[in-house]
């Protein structure tokens, strides 16, 4: 029998002490992603515990670029607290173990949405604002050799985000509207909202319809990073980057 509460308590240490521990598949047998999602609930609780607080999701592996970089081909998901949001600068390397920045569309919703049957009008509908926002993805894994049930457990490979000024979703055009990224000056990467599951729309629908089949609903007021439109990007401190979103605005993060 598998026990999700001591995996869980392994990568809630790794979390706290910048350390990473070998692949959960192979060394775990017959581990599945149902239980990887119970090994992440196990490690959420110790953060609970030590007083942080749930402020929303993340979806992650959505677009191709990531897909094909991290060798998982399908989207999973991953809570956001409280000690995970930033401003324009980022501690990474008092907080980090081998961190990826990408570029993302983030949502703040206005009313609950609960699946199943949610659609991407239901998501419109359901959103107050959307902003531009780097998410800097971390993995406790040992070199980020991750399958889907290492990146599930694992909290979804979270780390931190900045999120930048909120504008209305109205008159946004979320298949086609252009991503650029720049590091330290320089593009470096571009992409457009389809590049995630067609769409961040459907991004956030199937957050909410996989939801609704552990009986978990999304809040009014919860913030949810849609996924990557761009691949990822190593970072160290030093470095800053820039993203900017058509109809929908830029922010900007310095990483120290």
């Amino acid at each position: 029998m598998i026990d999700h509460q001591a995996l869980g308590a392994e990568l809630h240490r790794a979390l706290r002490e910048r350390t990473t521990v070998p692949p959960l598949k192979g060394r775990v047998p017959g581990i599945t992603i149902e239980d990887a999602y119970r090994i992440s609930e196990a490690m959420l609780e110790r953060r609970i515990a030590e007083g942080e607080h749930v402020i929303g999701r993340k979806i992650g592996v959505t677009s191709p670029a990531v897909q094909d970089f991290l060798g998982v081909h399908q989207p999973d998901f991953g809570t956001l607290t409280d000690t995970m949001v930033y401003t324009s600068e980022m501690p990474i390397s008092e907080t980090l173990i081998q961190p990826k920045a990408e570029g993302e569309i983030a949502f703040t919703l206005n009313r609950d949405l609960v699946g199943p049957g949610i659609t991407p009008g239901d998501v419109l509908n359901a959103t107050e604002w959307v902003h531009p926002c780097f998410e800097v993805v971390d993995s406790r894994i040992e070199d980020w050799k991750i399958g889907i049930e290492d990146t599930v457990a694992d909290n979804a490979s979270s780390g931190l985000f900045v999120l930048g000024k909120g504008v209305s979703p109205a008159g946004v055009d979320f298949e086609d509207c252009r991503m650029v990224v720049t590091k330290n000056g320089a593009f470096l990467s571009e992409g457009r909202g389809r590049a995630a599951l067609g769409s961040p729309l459907i991004c956030v629908a199937w957050l909410a319809n996989t939801l609704g089949g552990f009986g978990v609903g999304l809040k009014a007021g919860e913030i949810i990073l849609s996924g990557s439109l761009v691949p990822l990007e190593p970072v160290v401190a030093g470095d800053h980057m820039h993203v900017a979103i058509e109809g929908i605005g830029e922010t900007e993060v310095r990483f120290t």
